[in-house]
């Protein structure tokens, strides 16, 4: 099974809501690449700014399938990619 770039936002907007206790429509969130980090999120939150790492990406995305999918993933079944747009792997 494979999820975009925006079910991806989603999950991750679902997971940070739930943390700071706001709606997934007041998390904004931006995916990014770099050879340095790998994959990281750069998520806003009234206001503020958070960084979240490639293991946070993985456990929103966990939760997502369950909530979304009734589907118990983990991380080690999760492969992140990206090239013109982002997309997870996941091994079912």
């Amino acid at each position: 099974m494979r999820i975009y770039t925006d079910e991806i936002i989603n999950a991750v907007c679902l997971h940070v809501g739930r943390r700071k206790g706001v709606s997934p429509t007041e998390v904004e969130v931006q995916l990014a690449w770099d050879e340095e980090y790998g994959f990281t999120a750069e998520v806003w939150v009234e206001g503020r700014s958070q960084y979240l790492v490639e293991a946070n990406l993985m456990e929103a995305i966990e939760r997502y399938m369950l909530e979304q999918y009734q589907i118990r993933v983990f991380r080690s079944q999760i492969t992140l990619d990206a090239d013109e747009e982002f997309w997870a792997d996941i091994a079912i």
